[in-house]
């Protein structure tokens, strides 16, 4: 097996993309492209209606960003002592980190969306944060879809 995913990582060399990491049993994020014509996300929507759902409190479960202040792939900014949210800079690199887990466009292909979402929803398997949304009708996975079908500068 490892002689298997060596392989693959020198193919991916040669043509310069990331390695199919599910061949090794991981799993790669989806990431996205700079391609002009691909679509962009809108920062101001992710600053005012993305980011305070890493925030919200929920019964029984830890807030995202406790998880994703630390200790794993998708990594949010420290709180600065005393602030309840993030200034333009924090919130610019929370933006620049979220990237790598979402397809613009198809919110089932999203990491951002899919890891917390119930399976029988369409969500994956596990999250060890736990499942924050049980259906894709939640307001909250609606706003992170919405965020992911919106040209930048439209509510």
């Amino acid at each position: 097996m490892a002689l298997v995913v060596l392989l693959i990582m020198m193919g991916a060399l040669i043509h310069a993309q990331a390695p199919p990491l599910s061949v090794a049993g991981l799993s790669n994020p989806p990431h996205t492209s700079t391609s002009p014509a691909e679509p962009t996300l809108d920062f101001e929507f992710f600053r005012a209606r993305v980011q305070p759902v890493f925030l919200k409190k929920r019964k029984g479960l830890a807030r995202c960003y406790v998880c994703h202040s630390q200790g794993t792939a998708f990594r949010l900014q420290p709180l600065s002592p005393g602030s309840s949210s993030w200034n333009e800079s924090e919130s610019r690199r929370n933006f620049e980190a979220t990237l790598p887990f979402v397809v613009p466009g198809n919110s089932l292909a999203s990491r951002l969306l899919t890891m917390p979402l119930a399976a029988e929803a369409g969500g994956v398997a596990f999250h060890p944060g736990g499942k924050h949304w049980a259906s894709q009708d939640d307001p909250e996975w609606q706003t992170l879809a919405a965020w992911l079908r919106i040209k930048p500068g439209r509510p």
